[in-house]
């Protein structure tokens, strides 16, 4: 774990008014990863506590992480209509923009994974490579019922849906979440452009998923059907603590120097 002092953030406004926290960890003239988190985490969360950017210091690049919008220190709407994939890449866009930043390399666990895969796509010329982590294919979300998600947060009623009660689970994990927004959030991601065979990104992409994580082997496939994807299995972790795995972020950063990707493994010996 970390224990560096993170710098303080900086707002960058985004196409429709929400002010999103990034921060920047790093030499400036460094090659750039722009990280971005996992639902109900945040950015100094998910990629500094757990080592991430301290080992990408390290290893010579430069990093700006962002509190995805109802994350952390950004704003939290509580209307489902702010939380659209379009809004989701246009916010890594202007990110981008107001670092001046030409090309980067993209890291992203989980449903910062699924906003990079759309983001990939649509910013091709912007991302030249990108790790995505803890992304299945499909929709995840369909699943999730929003009405008894609502029903609990106001009236503290029972979830018995299993994905519903582990979703308000995890948005509680985190000291400052707002569960409002995050259940908007969730409504407002449904039925939108989602990870598939027929629009996978034409960089070079490793994906990455732990070995204990119910997602694995559709992980693996979405690699499987990516023309330059690779997959890395992340050795004895499960989706909450996959970011932790010092194996998963020494496979990142080989990738990142622009190591390999091929039978679907990235060629780097494994660490635990």
């Amino acid at each position: 774990m970390s224990t560096r002092a993170a710098p303080p953030h900086r707002f960058v406004y985004s196409s429709d008014g929400v002010n999103l926290a990034t921060y920047e960890f790093g030499d400036q003239s460094a090659p750039t990863v722009l990280a971005v988190h996992g639902f109900a985490s945040s950015a100094l969360a998910n990629w500094h506590v757990t080592g991430w950017t301290r080992d990408l210091l390290r290893a010579g690049f430069h990093v700006i992480a962002i509190d995805q919008r109802g994350h952390g220190l950004s704003d939290k709407p509580r209307s489902p209509a702010d939380y659209t994939m379009e809004a989701l890449v246009d916010d890594v866009l202007q990110v981008l923009d107001a670092y001046l930043l030409d090309e980067v390399a993209y890291a992203g666990y989980s449903l910062g994974a699924r906003v990079g895969w759309q983001a990939a796509r649509e910013l091709e010329g912007r991302i030249s490579r990108a790790v995505l982590g803890g992304i299945p294919d499909g929709d995840p979300l369909k699943r999730f019922k929003v009405t008894d998600a609502r029903a609990h947060i106001e009236h503290g009623t029972q979830v018995d849906d299993r994905l519903t009660g582990a979703y308000l689970t995890m948005a509680r994990a985190l000291p400052g979440n707002d569960l409002k927004a995050l259940v908007a959030l969730v409504e407002g991601m449904r039925g939108g452009p989602q990870p598939g065979p027929e629009n996978a990104p034409a960089q070079p992409v490793l994906f990455a998923t732990g070995s204990k994580d119910g997602i694995l082997e559709a992980s693996k496939a979405l690699a499987a059907a990516t023309p330059n994807g690779g997959f890395f299995e992340i050795p004895g972790r499960n989706h909450f603590n996959a970011p932790t795995s010092r194996a998963f972020r020494d496979a990142a950063i080989e990738f990142f120097r622009g190591g390999s990707v091929g039978s679907g493994r990235v060629e780097v010996p494994l660490l635990c």
